[in-house]
């Protein structure tokens, strides 16, 4: 009878005590791994706190305009006024089909086709960037295309700095130790690869405290109109009466010439008359002789 109720008893007390064990056992499990946890959590948040979200803002937007130069300095008071910087600015006129008007004999119209654009980058704080487009796209007749991207750069932000921590390290080992004139190179290389990357990351917040808008933007063509000086000496000619009062004095000073030539040769005079007198006497003597011989 004792022996029936006893079994019972120590069964209970048995899994009393495996319960015990189990919840205990589990409660040291959870303590051991909360600080593993807790550090795991400090460190990412450590990650998190030394790089944070690197975003890139860029924009771009083509559109049209009634005119290049009012549009250029209506962007730059924009972005005066956003607290951005114009960091790249241009204007450009290409001429198209060109005619001549013939107005004066030493004179012309040019009338010419004139296409003019203008292209500008500005960096605006990414806070104003969406106020600053909206604004710039008033500006305009209509918009060819718009475009906003947004680079997240944190994961290379981080890796860049864990990369650095860990060159350091590699750096101040180095540095402990004697080497030789190789080892020195090596560092030296070493160490401006870190530079190297110490300005990447530079450039990288530099891009996240400013975002870049690509602007271009244009007008209709424009007809020119402008009075020029004739460059075909062709056309630079006296009038009728002076040239022919011209051409008479230009003949007669020519007939002068001759008559002065002429006169230059007198000497010819002479000899030439002592030759005929010379001919004639002997086709005379020639006729005698045959008139004898008859």
């Amino acid at each position: 009878m004792k022996t029936k109720f006893l079994i019972p008893l120590l069964a209970g007390l048995g899994l009393l005590c495996a319960c015990k064990g189990k919840s205990n056992s589990s409660e040291s499990a959870d303590t051991a791994s909360a600080p593993l946890n807790k550090t795991a959590i400090s460190v990412s948040k450590g990650d998190t706190i030394q790089s944070g979200e690197k975003l890139i803002k860029t924009a771009d937007i083509h559109f049209k305009v009634k005119d290049v130069q009012q549009t250029s300095e209506h962007i730059a008071m924009l972005t005066a006024s956003n607290n951005g910087t114009v960091i790249h600015h241009v204007i450009t006129s290409t001429t198209g089909n060109s005619v001549d008007i013939v107005k004066s004999n030493d004179s012309l119209m040019r009338v010419t086709v004139l296409n003019t654009t203008g292209e500008m980058t500005v960096k605006i704080p990414p806070a104003n960037m969406e106020n600053f487009m909206s604004q710039v796209g008033r500006l305009g007749i209509y918009i060819n295309n718009s475009r906003m991207d947004i680079t997240d750069k944190s994961l290379d932000y981080l890796s860049t700095r864990l990369k650095l921590k860990n060159q350091n390290e590699l750096v101040a080992q180095q540095k402990r130790r004697d080497g030789d004139k190789k080892d020195s190179d090596n560092l030296l290389a070493f160490k401006n690869s870190m530079v190297d990357q110490q300005i990447g990351n530079r450039k990288i917040e530099d891009s996240v405290k400013t975002s870049t808008v690509t602007l271009s933007f244009y007008e209709s063509n424009i007809i020119s109109r402008e009075i020029i000086a004739n460059d075909d000496l062709s056309a630079y000619k006296l009038p009728f009466l002076k040239r022919v009062s011209i051409s008479v004095e230009t003949g007669w000073g020519i007939l002068v010439d001759i008559l002065v030539g002429i006169a230059n040769l007198w000497f010819l005079v002479p000899f030439g008359l002592g030759g005929w007198m010379i001919v004639r006497y002997y086709k005379r003597k020639k006729v005698v002789d045959l008139v004898k011989a008859d």
